[in-house]
Parts: structure tokens; sequence; C-alpha cells
């Protein structure tokens, strides 16, 4: 279960990022030529917001390491850490529709802009739109206004506090019980410590190689830098299912395509904009190129979110993640989603491409297909309920009991138990599936179930699933 020392990195880790956050806008618009008051307003104002969740952040670790020991004393780390994950990922979810919706809504605006009709010389484009029993107009400068308004809304938040909630989810879930949900030794029979590195590693390494792409030439020629990108980040999925199990080796590709959207907010968008306000400010001609290379970073995220949505939501249907060829499944779905988005932002221009959307749907369909499990010649030989109840006692009743005794499942997962015969009877489907098909039970089989029981249980279930 989760130790003392774990709680405690976690929490110092938190701090450290927190910190950079904080340094990041404290300093970053540090000017010779602005008074003291000019410079540092903005950066105060959201130095306050930021040190704020800081100090909250840092109270609620403090609090939580130092209550500790007595929720060990009561036994109640599989309750606090069911909870934790509830709450963080209601946290992660809402944030992410906050950012999400934001995203979509400004690529939206990008790609309906009218750009020719009626248009003031320092117009790019401008929009008419009805929402809510109102109207809006919306109009986008060429470069910057002749005086900035005294209230300028930033978007920003959104996707730091997303980034942040889904390493704390990720933290929490997988990296405190990476013995559960990181290791699988059919795949790769490694130390926790180890998963969890390469999980965090595949982080790091994954952003830098994005970014190095991004300040290279690649970035002109947009067709060969989507290929190269696509075909990097299916080897690293296929490298992550060499040695994690299938459902961290896909919640790891879906967090660093994460990290990549935020990382382009945090490091490359909200700076160029800053610039940009900065150059307003002084009555200075605006660099336009930081305005379309962030745009271009925007573009990059706004592709991007489809598979991290997919990949997010899998993690609760096996048939995805479960299969040897997981990392091809990965693959077919990105490029799918893509072609998707695509068509969408095509749509919005005013262009119909039906090709993507078509080719989108029979990725989608190919992975139905193919993801089918096998149809296997059924052994008739009887099988005794007393058997199946035998494997189920020794393989299951750890975790799907009304009092687990698994060292990290303390509540029944999904409020599945399987202490009488009725139980596993009704559950015999989701058994047949989970156990039997797609062998994602037990959890990184810790129980050690063999494959002769699997079959058994499958011979049952395929005999009626009947009690003797």
């Amino acid at each position: 279960m989760v130790s003392f020392n774990l709680i405690l990195i976690f929490c110092l880790l938190a701090l450290v990022v927190l910190i950079v956050v904080v340094l990041n806008d404290v300093v970053k618009l540090a000017d010779k030529n602005e008074t003291l008051k000019e410079k540092n307003e903005e950066n105060i104002s959201e130095a306050k917001t930021t040190r704020t969740i800081l100090i909250g952040s840092l109270i609620a670790g403090i609090i939580l390491y130092l209550t500790f020991p007595y929720i060990q004393r009561m036994s109640l780390e599989g309750h606090l850490m069911e909870w934790l994950s509830l709450i963080v990922r209601w946290a992660h979810v809402v944030l992410g529709i906050a950012w999400i919706g934001a995203s979509f809504y400004f690529i939206f605006l990008e790609n309906s802009l009218n750009r020719t009709k009626d248009l003031r010389d320092d117009l790019a484009g401008n929009l008419w739109a009805i929402h809510g029993g109102g109207f809006y107009y919306i109009e986008k400068y060429k470069g910057a206004p002749g005086k900035l308004p005294e209230k300028l809304h930033w978007f920003k938040y959104e996707a730091y506090f997303t980034w942040l909630s889904g390493i704390v989810l990720l933290t929490i879930v997988y990296y405190f019980n990476a013995k559960s949900f990181m290791i699988d030794p059919a795949v790769s029979d490694i130390k926790s410590s180890t998963a969890v590195m390469i999980g965090a590693g595949s982080l790091i390494g994954g952003w830098v190689i994005y970014d190095f792409m991004c300040r290279s030439s690649l970035l002109s020629k947009p067709k060969l830098f989507g290929a190269i990108g696509f075909i990097l980040l299916t080897l690293i999925s296929f490298a992550l299912s060499k040695f994690l199990s299938g459902r961290a080796a896909f919640i790891h590709v879906g967090a660093l395509l994460g990290t990549i959207m935020a990382g382009n907010v945090f490091f490359v968008i909200i700076p160029s904009q800053k610039e940009l306000v900065k150059a307003a400010k002084n009555n200075l001609p605006p660099d336009l190129n930081l305005g379309k290379y962030a745009g271009l970073r925007s573009l990059h995220n706004n592709y991007i979110t489809l598979p991290v949505i997919f990949i997010m939501i899998s993690n609760h249907f096996p048939g995805t993640f479960a299969p040897v060829y997981n990392w091809a499944i990965l693959a077919l779905l990105t490029i799918g989603s893509v072609a998707i988005r695509h068509y969408i932002n095509l749509h919005e221009k005013g262009i119909n491409s039906n090709k993507f959307i078509a080719f989108g749907a029979i990725a989608l369909f190919a992975v139905v297909f193919v993801t089918a499990p096998e149809k296997k010649v059924v052994d008739n030989t009887p099988v005794k309920f007393a058997e199946v109840q035998t494997i189920i006692s020794k393989r299951c009743l750890t975790c799907h009991a009304t009092n687990p005794t698994d060292d990290v499942q303390k509540v029944a997962p999904n409020g599945i138990i399987f202490e009488t015969p009725q139980q596993i009877v009704k559950q015999s489907e989701r058994i047949q599936f989970r156990v039997v098909q797609t062998k994602t039970m037990p959890q990184g089989n810790k129980t050690g179930i063999t494959e002769e029981e699997r079959l058994l249980l499958g011979r049952w279930i395929a005999q009626g699933a009947k009690l003797d």
C-alpha cells in the first residue's frame, strides 16, 4: 500500500512544480525600460493566484503527511485513496472540459472568421454569432489594437490545472500502486520503481522530442511533421507496451500527449502572448511571427485533443489495451481520431472533405473488427461449479469481497462481489470478458491465475454458467 515516504516525495514534487509556475510568472516579463509597477502589475496578480494554490496544496500535503500514520493504524488507506482518486478525477474532468472547450471554441473562431468582406484595415477578420438568447460580435486584429483594454481575458489556468490534476491522478492511481496497475509479469517482470521511472521518463522524453521537432525546419513542412510525429508516437507506444501493463502503457501515452499540450501553453503560447501584450503597452510594433508560432502550437493541441480523450476513456474498456498488439490499436485509433478532427476543422472553414470522416469511421470500425476475440474450440468436458468456486475464491476474492484482503484494493472494484454462487453466476459474462478473453483480471495477475484456470472458467460459462 502507499508508504509514508511516497506521500512525502509526492508533496515535494508538487511543491517544486508550483514553485516553477510562480517563478515563471514573476520573472518572465522583467524589462529595464518599464517602471517597477508597470512590469510587475500583471505578474503580481498572477503570482498571487498561483501562490494561493501553492499554499493550499502545501497545507493539504502537510495535513495528509501528518495524519497518514493514524490512517494506517485505522486501516483506512484504501478508503482514503479511493476518495482522493474520485475527487482528483472529478477536478481533472471539469478542468479538462474548460480547457478543451476553450481550445475548440477559439479554433472554431479562427476557422470561421470573415476575412474578406467589409473589414477595417486593422482587422484580420470578424464573426457574428448567437448563443444563449444573445447576439455576439467578435473581431480579430491583425496585430494589436491601438489601445489595450483595461481588462484582458487570458486562457491558461485551465491548461495548467488540468495537467497538474492529471499528474496527481496518475500518481495516486498508478505510481502509488505500481505493482498492481503498472506491472504485468506476462509483459515484463520489473520492479515498481523501474516502472515508475519508465512512465515518468516517457513524459519528459516525449516533450523534449516534440519541442525539438517544433524548433526545427520540420515545422514548415506540416505533412512531414505530422507523419514523423505519428511514427515516433507509435514507437513510444510500442516501447511502453513491452515494459508496462497494457493499461499503464495506454495511460502514459495519453499523459504524454497531455504534457505536450500543457507544455505548448506554458512554454510557448502564453509567453508569446505576453510578449505581444508587452509590445502593445510600449507602443512597439508586435512581432507577428510570435503569434503565428503560438497559433501553430495551439493548432497542434487541437489535433491532439481527440486522441487524448479517447485514451482516457479507453482505460475503462480492456478490449482496447488488453491485446498484445495494443500499440497498433492505439495507433489506428489515433490516426482515425485525428482525421475526424481534421474534417471538423475543414468543415468550419466551409470545406467539406468527406474522405476524412470516412477514413476516421473506417479506422474505428477496423479496431472493432480486429479486437474481436477468437472463437476457440470448446472442450465439452463438464465443469462442476465447485471447481469454478475454488478458482474464484483463490484468485478473485482478495479484491471482490465485502472486506477485501488485497494490499491495494480495500473496496471491491465496481462493487462486484463473488462471495456467493449467485453473485458468481450473475457476473459470468463479465468474468468471460475480463478473465477469459482479455485476461485483464486479476489486476496485474497478482494472484497468479493460470491459463488452465482461465480456460476452465471459459468452459463453464460456455456450458451455460450453471450451478450444480
